[in-house]
């Protein structure tokens, strides 16, 4: 298994990251991450990452700073900069230091995918330990045709792969297929050979996705379509009544243009998701919907679902969520992969949500919800995985409901926490002994009270500290310190650093 190592100085983005890819499928683990370049320096003298995904903006030592110190003790280090810059000059420092690609935020999850792929590709070519030693002939065969139609293969090696395994592409034009279904994947495998052993022109396998792929090698591009649907047709009638979600690409002329038939099929795979499922989606029909990636939209209310949840509004919570996916579907130009970050952006936002309430992570509520967006068939399903992680959500914190003492008090407090506060006042508000209410609050809470509004303030602090340009003076009395050293101690205390040494961070 390779190692992966990120950083970026933004949280929701490595918090992302961990959540919307299968990293243990693509035989990767993230074995840790940092949010400037020199924490992550030191890190990978430790980790010894075989892969580093790395922002380029970021504090203390930027990422083309970081690859260059990097590559000193890892030279063999493979990098992929994921950056907010669409910049040429911040491209052209990053291509000279050798990485494997430039993607640019936000991260189009189908790219860096496939930048995954083809780095691990030459990871196992300098590492040939790592190769299988005993490919059978289909998943050579598979192997060689999903390299051809991704471009990633040479046309010598290709010629010789292809004699080998006697695959012949010598037709004018093709037109690809990608065909899924929901239930056992081997029948419609077999119906898709059982036409191959009848049409020899006709080049069935099963790509890096689990995906049935036929490639039909056509002579005349009207003549040939037809034909390559009415083999489908046939596929289905065999298999009937099992559903196939077949997509059909655009034809193309033999050679270099051969990978858009593939990438058209499956980009048309992708509008089951959004469409009342018709028998097959070809991609040329799907032209009036491909005008951008970016709707013109308001961004996501996320304000409004914070106070849901913390309502524990768990039906209003659900019916704003089946609200926010109508409006999406019925918005102009809105793509399946538009529709799908949405989703994902939802429940990496319920994660930190529930997180920053509870001062405590849970991502083993999320994990199988992150899995199911990328492999929903539809709208409904999309919209059903994220009101399950809202009920999630609201039913974690339900049973973690306290005294309606303290719920009261940690009220007054997030309201109230510039005041003067302390358990002597509190108690004659709330007409209860001193002592009792701080036996009662650390019980709740596993804090005192005194450490709960330091900690509650300078978090405050460390916000205002990134979003405004007030002094550090000014801050400290907007978050209850009226003595700036007691501050500064505070601060230092539960940061590591003072405040001025965290402004110059940011």
């Amino acid at each position: 298994m390779y190692r992966v190592f990120v950083v970026d100085d933004e949280p929701f983005i490595i918090e992302g990251l961990y959540d919307i890819i299968d990293w243990s499928a693509f035989g990767l683990e993230i074995v840790g991450s940092a949010e400037n370049g020199q924490d992550a320096l030191e890190a990978l003298k430790e980790s010894a990452p075989d892969i580093l995904l790395t922002d380029i903006s970021m504090p203390v030592m930027d990422g083309l700073t970081l690859i260059r110190e990097a590559r000193q003790f890892r030279p063999d280090l493979k990098v992929i900069i994921l950056s907010g810059f669409n910049d040429f000059d911040y491209i052209k420092s990053g291509l000279k230091l050798g990485v494997e690609n430039y993607l640019l935020k936000p991260i189009n999850i189908d790219e860096l995918q496939e930048t995954l792929a083809n780095t691990i590709d030459k990871l196992n070519t300098t590492r040939p330990d790592r190769l299988f030693s005993d490919y059978d002939i289909r998943i050579l065969r598979d192997n060689i045709l999903y390299r051809w139609l991704t471009g990633r293969i040479a046309p010598n090696e290709l010629n010789e792969r292809t004699d080998m395994l006697d695959i012949r592409l010598d037709a004018p034009y093709l037109i690809t297929a990608v065909i899924r279904t929901d239930n056992q994947f081997e029948p419609s495998y077999e119906a898709a050979q059982r036409l191959a052993l009848q049409d020899p022109a006709m080049l069935p396998f099963v790509d890096i996705d689990g995906d049935l792929v036929i490639v039909f090698m056509i002579d005349d591009p009207e003549a040939g379509k037809a034909k390559a649907m009415n083999a489908l047709d046939n596929m289905q009638k065999w298999l009937a009544p099992s559903p196939l979600r077949i997509s059909l690409g655009s034809v193309q002329v033999m050679g270099i243009e051969a990978p858009q038939s593939y990438a058209h099929a499956k980009k048309a795979q992708e509008y089951f998701l959004l469409l009342d499922e018709p028998t097959i989606i070809e991609y040329d029909a799907l032209s009036h919907r491909n005008g951008t990636d970016n709707p013109a939209a308001r961004p996501l209310d996320w304000a409004a679902y914070s106070k849901l949840i913390k309502a524990k509004e768990l039906d209003m919570l659900q019916a704003a969520i089946d609200a926010e996916f109508e409006r999406y579907q019925q918005l102009e130009g809105v793509t399946p992969a538009y529709i799908q970050s949405m989703a994902i952006e939802l429940m990496i936002r319920f994660k930190m949500e529930l997180k920053e309430i509870k001062q405590a992570d849970q991502p083993e509520l999320y994990k199988a919800g992150f899995a199911q967006i990328m492999q929903a068939d539809s709208i409904e399903d999309l919209a059903a995985v994220v009101k399950d992680a809202a009920a999630l959500t609201v039913d974690s914190l339900m049973r973690d409901v306290k005294s309606p003492i303290i719920q009261l008090l940690l009220g007054y407090v997030h309201e109230n926490y510039a005041q003067a506060l302390s358990l002597k006042s509190l108690s004659q508000q709330y007409n209860i002994h001193p002592v009792y209410l701080g036996h009662l609050f650390q019980k709740e809470t596993n804090e005192t009270f005194t450490e709960y509004i330091n900690k509650y303030r300078i978090g405050k602090a460390k916000e205002m500290l990134k979003e405004t340009q007030l002094k550090v003076q000014d801050i400290a009395r907007q978050v209850g310190y009226w003595e700036t050293g007691y501050f500064y101690k505070q601060f230092k205390k539960y940061v590591g650093i003072s405040p001025t040494d965290y402004k110059g961070l940011l």
